[in-house]
């Protein structure tokens, strides 16, 4: 597995693997429609294929993370994608990185707690707001848990 920042080459190959794993390149967050298309970020490969990919804005002080995508559980990936954006953050000065998940996604909750992340707030009801912006968001989400919620993790630097 290699690791590689998003650059003009690649740009077109990261825009494609966000549109087949999020079905759109527009992201939701606390009622900001984000454009994924110019988002900074970093992918892992194993060859040529794409098997992981983070991305982050920054704004503030703060690096804020997107998107975490990998596709092969259990094996380090998205470990090593959060570990090179968090030297990322520290070699450029910001002092805290964020991201924010929804009350569904267990995983993601355990994945960066396990990371030493913390719950930093919770934006009741989101999801009502997000659907008005992009309507195609479920009322379900994953384990069959009403998708209403945003739960924002930070890790201070």
């Amino acid at each position: 597995m290699n690791l590689h920042r998003i650059t003009h080459e690649n740009r077109g190959r990261v825009n494609a693997f966000i549109r087949e794993h999020w079905y759109t390149t527009d992201m939701i967050l606390r009622g900001q429609v984000v454009d994924m298309t110019g988002v900074d970020g970093l992918i892992a490969q194993d060859a040529d294929d794409i098997i992981g990919l983070i991305t982050f804005i920054r704004y503030d002080g703060t690096l804020e993370i997107t998107s975490l995508d990998s596709l092969r559980e259990h094996q380090g990936i998205g470990t090593a994608l959060l570990d090179a954006v968090i030297a990322i953050a520290r070699e450029s000065g910001v002092t805290r990185i964020v991201l924010i998940t929804t009350n569904d996604n267990l995983n993601a909750m355990r994945f960066y707690q396990k990371r030493g992340f913390d719950m930093a707030n919770l934006y009741r009801n989101a999801m009502d707001v997000s659907r008005r912006l992009k309507p195609e968001i479920p009322l379900i989400g994953e384990d069959g848990i009403p998708l209403r919620h945003e739960i924002e993790f930070e890790l201070l630097l």
